[in-house]
């Protein structure tokens, strides 16, 4: 299958910044937090135990930043295009796949070879993505009612007073496996044609392919990068089917 090109103005430098800063801080949650609940040896829990929170509170302030960072920072709509709309807007349904669920389904059931072309994000990763940061905060809402110089905060008792220590201990360890397989789901789907979009989020390389036209919702060249990107003659229809390109 023919790819888009991968452009800088997919992931601006804030968006990879702070999804660095998801990542670290991901990682550092889940091993520690394993720890926390089997220290399988001693000596560690009180290093552990600062670590998580410092983690959960650097995280969950990151969250908040990258959703505001959304309505202010410009990134493009879909891969193939250095055209850049407010980054919000490619979380939300678009013109150009807000008719692909379908597709994006099968496509993630083996049941299609190819996915649809159109958008940055596929439907099904809009919706993840936008269930995410909910998660997340919630997550962290049960960590701040566990966390004892939180925990008399009004929004902690609330909680504690509504489902108990116990089940909110048990809710915020399994928060956590959700997040261990979208971690899973997303570097597979993110690297499943190939390693363009992760050199291109954390190395800032981009790679050539097809170029993307956004407001005629059709491929309309080929950008090889490191020379004149081609918008004068469009692949034919033949050439694209050929490809297995679908718009």
């Amino acid at each position: 299958m023919a790819h888009l090109a991968h452009y800088k103005e997919a992931h601006p430098l804030p968006f990879v910044i702070t999804h660095w800063i998801n990542l670290v801080c991901m990682v550092c949650l889940i091993i520690t937090g394993f720890y926390i609940h089997y220290p399988l040896f001693g000596g560690f829990m009180g290093a552990c135990r600062g670590l998580h929170i410092c983690c959960g509170i650097i995280i969950t302030i990151n969250c908040i930043v990258r959703l505001i960072l959304a309505f202010v920072v410009k990134s493009a709509p879909t891969a193939g295009t250095r055209s850049v709309v407010r980054d919000y807007k490619t979380w939300l349904p678009q013109q150009n796949n807000k008719h692909q669920l379908g597709a994006w389904i099968k496509y993630y059931l083996f049941a299609q070879k190819d996915h649809p072309l159109g958008a940055k994000l596929g439907v099904p990763q809009k919706l993840s993505y936008l269930l995410i940061p909910i998660i997340l905060l919630f997550m962290a809402w049960t960590g701040f009612a566990l966390w004892i110089p939180t925990s008399s905060w009004g929004i902690s008792q609330f909680l504690i007073g509504a489902w108990g220590v116990m089940t909110i201990r048990i809710v915020h360890y399994f928060c956590m496996f959700v997040f261990i397989i979208f971690m899973c789901i997303h570097i597979y789907l993110a690297n499943i044609e190939g390693l363009a979009p992760t050199k291109l989020m954390f190395l800032r390389k981009e790679a050539p392919g097809l170029v993307y036209d956004p407001e005629k919702r059709n491929v309309v060249g080929f950008d090889g990068l490191g020379e004149e990107p081609s918008y004068g003659e469009a692949p034919s229809k033949r050439d694209l089917d050929a490809e297995g390109v679908k718009c």
